[in-house]
């Protein structure tokens, strides 16, 4: 699979658009992101998972902790210019109707 599909198709969930935002501000440990999105840490993991392998996140370990953090900064341009492109979709609706 094309790296631009694989990354994509992770941006592509609710919830991992969730984690991405929460770590919009810095790097954050499993232990914070977990209460954040409100399910389970396997599910976190997961997705998680996804990110990482989609290489949008990294981690790192520090004692049984482990910590994730955006590969790229850039990343937040682009959900930027998605979230512009929505709003533009979402008007254009309502000036139809």
């Amino acid at each position: 699979m094309h790296l631009k599909l694989k990354i994509l198709k992770a941006l592509s969930d609710e919830t991992r658009l969730n984690i991405l935002e929460f770590l919009r501000d810095g790097e954050k440990c499993v232990c914070e992101i977990v209460p954040y999105i409100g399910t389970s840490q396997s599910n976190v993991s997961q997705h998680l998972r996804i990110l990482k392998d989609a290489n949008v996140l990294t981690d790192r370990k520090e004692g049984k902790s482990i910590y994730y953090s955006v590969v790229d900064e850039d990343i937040y341009q682009c959900l930027d210019d998605l979230e512009g492109i929505a709003e533009n979709a979402v008007k254009r609706l309502l000036e139809i109707y």
